[in-house]
């Protein structure tokens, strides 16, 4: 690509993950031709003013022949539709997660992939984090022997009062389980290797019954391949006053070694994130971070250009594949009468 005569564009400005790929992309020196999203006075305007990035006033406009790639954080049932538009006009783009909310949209994301005219990105940014990726390089180097056990926990702030009404509605978000555990469902397979066998768990509603298909808890039981098992946890519940948007934690044993990751730092001992590594030939030590060797948008770019990306289509599609299938098996439990 030729970044003095190529742009980017953004059509959907939902949600904030939409500021890695904007930051990313002008720090690898592309423009930014401008930003599209029907509540302009919002996180659009937000952006728009931080970065000096006009607003459009339709999309079509951002479809030009200047822009060879868009970036998305549509409301989540509405990326399907962006995604085949960009197909239609021939440009690769980059949505935030997930990428669809249910089977409609699992079946036309599958057909894009499979036809190959455009690249398809996803921000599952947790295999860019410094943590995440030392800890894929130490499995991956048989430090931990042979992964037995995997456990993930995401708890996230709610802030409902600053949460737009589509965020609440199954059917537009996709629920808690496609929405937060995507992310876990991609390290499973990344970390392993091996795909996902079996799922079963349940989703809870204890709060806001105000609106009815909103969930607030997840608990899922995964088997993978070979007998790994894992136990994947997300809520709505990080209270207020915490030092962070949400204490996530991964702890994976295996044969040979056990690590617990602190994404979030410890608000007691450790700001940053922390790697806690215990084997049967060392004692526990916090193990220094290593940077991975490409942003998750540059990996996107070098995809573009052919080149061998830490996630690709199939990796995307898996990883969707799986979250809606959860979906589908898990129980759900509800208790309406409590408020918030």
């Amino acid at each position: 690509m030729n970044k003095a005569t190529e742009q980017f564009a953004v059509i959907g400005c939902q949600h904030a993950h939409i500021e890695i790929f904007i930051r990313e992309m002008l720090e690898l020196g592309y423009a930014c031709a401008g930003i599209f999203d029907e509540d302009e006075e919002g996180l659009a305007r937000t952006l728009s003013d931080k970065f000096g990035i006009p607003l459009a006033e339709n999309m079509e406009s951002l479809l030009g022949d200047s822009v060879k790639i868009v970036g998305c954080a549509a409301v989540n049932e509405d990326k399907i539709r962006i995604i085949e538009i960009c197909e239609d006009r021939g440009k690769h783009v980059m949505v935030d997660k997930p990428a669809v909310t249910g089977e409609d949209g699992l079946f036309r994301l599958k057909a894009v992939l499979e036809r190959g005219r455009i690249q398809v990105g996803m921000l599952l940014t947790e295999r860019f984090h410094p943590a995440i990726y030392t800890l894929k390089k130490h499995i991956d180097d048989g430090i931990l022997g042979e992964i037995v056990t995997i456990g993930m926990r995401k708890p996230h702030r709610l802030n409902a009062d600053k949460r737009p009404a589509w965020f609440f509605s199954k059917e537009q978000s996709g629920g808690i389980l496609i929405d937060l555990l995507v992310h876990d469902f991609d390290l499973l397979r990344w970390f392993t290797g091996k795909e996902i066998d079996r799922i079963d768990g349940y989703v809870s509603k204890t709060i806001l019954s105000e609106y009815p298909t909103f969930n607030n808890a997840v608990n899922v039981h995964v088997v993978l391949d070979d007998g790994i098992v894992a136990q994947l946890y997300a809520d709505w519940h990080t209270p207020n006053q915490s030092w962070t948007w949400g204490d996530g934690r991964i702890f994976v044993t295996g044969t040979e070694g056990m690590v617990e990751l602190r994404l979030q730092g410890d608000p007691f001992v450790h700001e940053d994130a922390v790697m806690i590594q215990l084997t049967n030939q060392e004692s526990a030590v916090m193990v220094p971070l290593l940077s991975p060797p490409y942003t998750i948008t540059e990996d996107f770019v070098r995809r573009i250009q052919g080149h061998e990306a830490i996630l690709n289509h199939e990796d995307i599609l898996k990883t969707t594949e799986a979250t809606i299938k959860g979906d589908g098996l898990v129980v759900m439990l509800n208790t309406q009468n409590r408020k918030v």
